[in-house]
């Protein structure tokens, strides 16, 4: 789903037949002027998305970013100005910060990660443990807080996890299936729960390797048994606390579900100026 399906089927959701409140409580065209601001420290992402959402309500809002993507910001610190109809900044509000309250929270969920295993040569990566329909934006998020994408979908690599080996019968059968059958030569990686399954897929000449859920000592001795002849990559349940011990272990990429399906969206509101309001309905 584009940002501008998403876009669309949220204001649908929320906003419905009109904004009823905004329109009994506020005069038509009555002008004013807001600011989103953060109510706690994090990382920016989905600025554009908020002046989408307020474009998309109605394009003679004007939407200010004080701050680009990415970026570290502060408790109280103004994100975006935005002046036009008072009507249409509430009626965008809600969608607006749903939208940029947890892709900052991606961001900065992310950004703790990639700053716990800094100094080890681990990568952070996302999974697909996203949203239905959000992944682009989540994935865009992940970016923004310094991590690196995984595969998109099903159809852009090849990951052979347990079940599709079991199916197969074996890992050198799943392999073999893939290999006689995927005229596109996507990468193949493989997941393995033991050593001697790593030893099986590291013959093989796959591409990466993951190893699933294993401890530490265990991903320590994977690293020393392929000594660099393919990247490994630490998955299951990883989380912030183990992260760095993880990264310690030498492996290459590290998998964090917990980055993208374990979020806490961040607090960020937007304030009315009172005084833009009050000073244009007393000149009316």
């Amino acid at each position: 789903m584009t940002t501008r399906q998403l876009i669309k089927a949220a204001l649908a959701e929320d906003v419905g037949p009109g904004d009823v409140t905004s329109r009994l409580t506020v005069p038509a065209g009555q002008p004013a002027r807001a600011r989103l601001v953060a109510r706690t420290s994090g990382i920016l992402a989905g600025i554009d998305v908020c002046r989408q959402v307020f474009s998309s309500v109605d394009p003679t809002i004007r939407f200010a970013p004080q701050l680009r993507d990415g970026a570290r910001f502060r408790k109280d610190q103004v994100l975006a100005a935005a002046r036009g109809r008072a009507r249409s900044l509430l009626t965008a509000e809600r969608t607006a910060l749903n939208f940029i309250q947890r892709l900052s929270g991606i961001a900065t969920a992310t950004r703790r990660f990639v700053d716990a295993v800094r100094g080890t040569r681990a990568v952070i990566l996302d999974t697909r443990k996203t949203i239905p329909g959000w992944r682009a934006l989540e994935k865009y998020a992940v970016r923004c807080g310094g991590g690196t994408n995984h595969r998109a979908g099903l159809c852009d690599m090849i990951l052979i996890k347990d079940n599709h080996i079991a199916a197969a019968g074996s890992i050198t059968e799943a392999v073999a299936r893939v290999r006689a059958g995927d005229a596109h030569r996507r990468p193949i990686e493989v997941e393995v729960t033991t050593l001697a399954e790593l030893a099986e897929a590291v013959a093989l000449g796959v591409d990466r390797v993951m190893l699933d859920n294993m401890g530490c000592e265990e991903m320590r001795e994977a690293v020393r048994i392929t000594a660099g002849r393919v990247p490994l990559e630490a998955s299951g349940g990883v989380r912030l606390d183990t992260v760095a011990a993880i990264a310690a272990t030498g492996v290459d990429l590290i998998s964090a579900g917990a980055i993208t399906h374990s979020i806490s969206a961040l607090d960020i509101s937007l304030d009315l100026d009172p005084a833009t309001v009050r000073g244009q309905t007393s000149r009316g």
